[in-house]
């Protein structure tokens, strides 16, 4: 005799894992012509709410954190915050924020930030923006994975 709720049960959770393997895969980009697979993933968030927005800038320190200046941006679940790209090999800088009202828009008051945000090599940011230097990240021909540290001033 066959545990009928228990196999439903297991499908269903083979069929959740697989949607999550496929969303986890989704990428910014198309691989070939030598493009290499840049994984960003966001950790210390306080919590699952919103999203999270990963932007990438390319080698040019005049276009890292100016308007217009992105090369790429991915919006994900706060819930699952990674994102992926295909890229060229080469040079990159990455900011990222904590949208936890889902709006689009890096809310801050006057002088502080009122969500998360963070840098490619956790770049510090004691006084003002990072520099681009401090948060230059290479991406190989092999790929490679960039963890970054979400950041709350509260």
């Amino acid at each position: 005799m066959t545990n009928l709720p228990l196999l439903l049960a297991l499908a269903a959770g083979a069929t959740l894992a697989s949607t999550s393997a496929a969303a986890a895969e989704t990428c910014v980009g198309t691989p070939g012509n030598g493009a290499a697979k840049l994984v960003l993933e966001a950790t210390t968030l306080h919590n699952a709410v919103g999203e999270v927005a990963f932007t990438v800038y390319p080698d040019d320190k005049g276009r890292f954190l100016s308007k217009g200046g992105k090369l790429a941006r991915a919006r994900v679940s706060a819930a699952q915050p990674h994102a992926c790209f295909w890229l060229k090999p080469g040079y990159y800088a990455i900011a990222q924020y904590h949208d936890e009202n889902s709006d689009h828009d890096f809310n801050r008051t006057l002088f502080l930030p009122k969500e998360g945000f963070g840098f490619s090599n956790d770049a510090p940011t004691s006084v003002g923006l990072p520099s681009f230097a401090s948060a230059r990240v290479a991406l190989p021909a092999g790929g490679t994975v960039v963890r970054m540290k979400m950041r709350y001033r509260r």
